[in-house]
């Protein structure tokens, strides 16, 4: 049976949404203007929660990865956490009675997996097999400003000298950071393709903005299952071996990269989207980094020095002014966290009945 869905009223952003308000919330109750995006009621205890709950998991998502390719082949382990991620998030939607992307919701959501998925983490994998876990959580904190970057070169949104100000403080700061990897014997090569990760991030976001809106858990588990396989593809074409952990360790990490870090976090992600609001959701970028940088120090015994941190707090700043305070920019803009899919500042659309 086909799922009925509630009304929606229409994002003010000019291109299709993916997710429909909530019809429980007053628009008027609601600011647009990126800068105070928030809504009139303030998150209550479980939102909060929900918003933390992202920024930790998605912190730890660059511990857990570089944990399992020390053992593990990347592309082939990229491939198993998201075709298992992809398989449970198809479970949720028709356990839920959802309706699977179809058309050209369905095409972008596959060239979202392509790039989102299967572009980005073929490189992210790569390179978190020397480059530090808290370098690479600094670098995914980019991923706003690049995606608004991208935005305006596609005449997805206007030209604002904020963002060209904030985009100069974060190319400072990345500076800083890469300079100070490159004393600690970090390859650049490898910084490198963290940079490219964060762009595929970024394009994936971009494409979505010019797709009809579909069900965010459905078109999340295209995307995963697309890139998944094409990860698979990779891997097999480049001669990796297909094998699993051996260490008990592992299997644990997967496992939480699977459960936690991909669904668990996307899960936690529209909660808190649905109700607050998408920009109030995205810091928990900027907050991604303060989690995965002391965390890879405690846990994995990554080294900190003072450039370091100096470097990386002026990356996530110039991220802030670029990204944050550029006046009226798209929520999905901000939203391109990754292994979550973007989403305008309105509230998923989800069948009548579940809510």
């Amino acid at each position: 049976m086909q799922a009925r869905y509630a009304p929606v009223t229409q994002s003010p952003n000019p291109g299709p949404s993916l997710t429909g308000r909530d019809p429980n919330i007053d628009v008027a109750d609601r600011r647009d203007d990126v800068s105070g995006m928030t809504t009139a009621r303030r998150p209550d205890q479980a939102t909060l929660l929900a918003f933390l709950g992202v920024a930790v998991l998605g912190g730890l998502n660059t511990i857990a990865v570089k944990v399992v390719v020390a053992e593990l082949a990347p592309l082939w382990s990229a491939a198993t956490r998201f075709l298992a991620a992809g398989a449970l998030l198809v479970g949720v939607v028709i356990l839920t009675g959802r309706s699977f992307p179809v058309g050209r919701s369905l095409a972008g959501a596959v060239l979202y997996g392509a790039l989102a998925f299967s572009g980005s983490y073929a490189l992210l994998y790569a390179s978190l097999r020397d480059t530090p876990a808290g370098t690479v959580a600094v670098f995914l904190a980019l991923v706003p400003l690049e995606t608004f970057g991208l935005a305006i070169a596609l005449g997805q949104e206007r030209f604002r000298v904020r963002g060209l100000v904030g985009a100069s403080i974060a190319v400072a700061g990345v500076a800083a950071v890469m300079s100070d990897q490159l004393q600690a014997a970090v390859p650049l090569e490898s910084m490198l393709l963290v940079l490219g990760g964060t762009l595929f991030i970024a394009g994936g976001g971009v494409i979505l903005k010019s797709i009809p809106r579909a069900d965010p858990y459905a078109t999340n588990a295209v995307a995963m299952l697309t890139g998944g396989t094409l990860l698979l593809g990779v891997s097999a074409l480049s001669g990796e071996p297909w094998s699993g952990p051996s260490e008990p360790a592992t299997w644990l990490v997967l496992g939480y990269l699977v459960v936690l870090g991909s669904i668990g976090l996307f899960g936690l992600y529209l909660f808190a989207i649905r109700r607050w609001t998408a920009s109030g959701v995205s810091y928990a970028t900027l907050l991604m980094p303060l989690v995965a940088v002391p965390a890879a120090a405690a846990l994995v015994g990554e080294s900190v020095t003072p450039v370091f941190v100096l470097g990386a707090g002026i990356a996530l700043v110039g991220t802030y002014v670029g990204a944050f305070t550029a006046g009226r920019v798209a929520p999905s803009t901000l939203t391109s966290v990754p292994d979550c899919l973007p989403i305008d500042d309105c509230r998923e659309m989800e069948p009548a009945g579940i809510r």
